[in-house]
This record gives structure tokens, sequence and C-alpha cells, in this order.
């Protein structure tokens, strides 16, 4: 399944002579913020499993299958190649091999859908991505299960066009406002923190 939240009608377009029995697409007409438009394919999702990939992000090779496999431990509420651990404060969070982090970066995240669901999903209030996947992880976490670093998936990391796309004084402005939201709901947690 894809979620086009572009806005862009030859992307729509393009996407639309590919639609076929294995490619399902979803278009978000107007666009969605960030989390309501991830929502939109979390609902529409037909498998257990869901693994969230960020258009920056290229697979050379199979990363769904151990994704899944780290699943399968019912422990795991939450996995993928990039782990956050909170630097001793709820504040600033840092790249962390694992194998047990505080949150998974949304570049690929992996999750099961009935898990999502329970926690209502991602927060409808982050129209830009900057830390709605930390608090993503926190929902999913609360309910407590762990955030495990699935190592040596064979993906590439490349620049994150949204991040690009923006003016650096609107980023900041935007990612500030995200870190705040964040706080508000999970400032008193720091129990959620797997240390270091």
């Amino acid at each position: 399944m894809l979620v086009d939240n572009s806005g862009d009608p030859h992307i729509a377009g393009w996407l639309e002579r590919r639609a076929a029995e294995r490619l399902r697409v979803i278009t978000c007409d107007p666009p969605l913020g960030f989390a309501a438009a991830v929502n939109a394919g979390i609902e529409a999702a037909a498998g257990e499993a869901i693994v969230l990939f960020d258009p920056g992000v290229e697979l050379t090779g199979d990363a769904i299958t151990p994704l899944l496999r780290a699943l399968a431990d019912p422990t795991i509420v939450v996995t993928g190649p990039f782990g956050l651990r909170g630097r001793g404060t709820l504040k600033e969070f840092g790249e962390s091999p694992g194998p047990e982090v505080d949150a998974i970066e949304g570049y690929c995240i992996a999750f099961r859908r009935a898990d999502a669901l329970a926690a209502g999903g991602f927060d409808p209030k982050f129209r830009f991505y900057r830390m709605a996947d930390v608090e993503f992880s926190f929902r999913l976490r609360d309910r407590g299960a762990r955030a495990v670093v699935t190592p040596d998936l064979p993906v590439v990391r490349h620049e994150h066009r949204l991040w690009d796309a923006t003016e650096p004084i609107e980023r900041e402005r935007l990612s500030k406002r995200n870190t705040y939201r964040f706080l508000d709901r999970w400032r008193d947690r720091e129990d959620l923190l797997t240390g270091q």
C-alpha cells in the first residue's frame, strides 16, 4: 500500500497508472498532516503487521522478513533499523544501535496493526513528521512492551525530502512545536527511558 500525501497531480497520475491488485494506493486529497496520512494507511491496511517506509529509504534486499521475525516476539511492540535513546532526558534523543531503545525512527518502522490501533495511531496533531515517530513509539511502549533495533537490514537512508523541501526557519519552528507537543504528554515519563 502506498499513501500519497503529496498533493501533486503528476504523482497521483503516475500512481494511478501503476495501481494493481498488489499495489493499493490511497491518495489524500487534499493532503493531510504527516500523522493523519500515516493513520489513513494504518486504518486501510489489511495485514497484521505494518512496515512504514519513508520515501527517502531505499531497499537493497529483503528487509521485511527480519522485521516480521522481530515482531513474532510478543514483548517487542516496535522495531526497525534506526533506534533512538534519550540522552538522559526526554528533551534530546540520539541514534542508538540498541538492541533495546526508547524509540524507532520513522524512516523504517514496523509494528502490529492491532497495537497501533489500540494506542490510537499516530497523534494527528503532528502535522510535521519530526518527533511523531518518537511519540508513537512511546504510545506503543506505554502499553508495556519494548522497542528493539533490528540490525543489519538491507536499507539505505537517503536525504529526507520533506526536511530538504522545508525552509530552515520553518523546519526549526515545526520541529520545536512537535518537541513541545511530545514533552507536554511525556515529560513525567522518564521511566520509559531505557538507559545507556
